[in-house]
């Protein structure tokens, strides 16, 4: 009988491994600040820190066209692809900006082995709630 129970938790664990080698886990969004700007009426900042686990990646998505974005490494290092910018890896301190519009087309920690982090400063017009839309493909 716990051979049995052995058997079916080493096959469980086998695939969950074989899903998670097919695809890189996701990473985790935090909204840190959101604010109205005073002096642009219908305009907001939002604050967002992404953190990506090693080997994490977001696949290719796009932004609220309003929004004008400005992301800083605080943490590790990022492999990112803006369409139509050449792809980039940006290291602690570095920054990209991502005009309204723009197609995010790689966002992926850029090691295997270590986290990487970023905060993402984001204006836009106050009543946008999705701050990230995933292309389907």
């Amino acid at each position: 009988m716990f051979t049995r129970y052995l058997l079916a938790a080493a096959f469980a664990a086998l695939s969950i491994s074989a899903v998670s080698a097919a695809e890189p886990p996701a990473g985790k969004v935090t909204v840190v600040f959101d604010r109205p700007i005073p002096n642009i009426p219908g305009k907001s900042m939002k604050g967002v820190v992404v953190e990506y686990g090693p080997g994490a990646a977001s696949p290719s998505h796009t932004h609220p066209k309003t929004a004008f974005i400005y992301a800083t490494v605080l943490e590790g290092s990022f492999r990112i692809k803006v369409k139509g910018q050449p792809e980039k890896i940006y290291k602690v301190g570095e920054n990209f900006v991502e005009e309204p519009g723009s197609v995010h087309e790689v966002s992926a920690n850029a090691s295997d082995t270590q986290p990487a982090r970023l905060l993402a400063v984001f204006v836009l017009d106050s009543d946008e709630t999705t701050l990230v839309t995933p292309i389907k493909k």
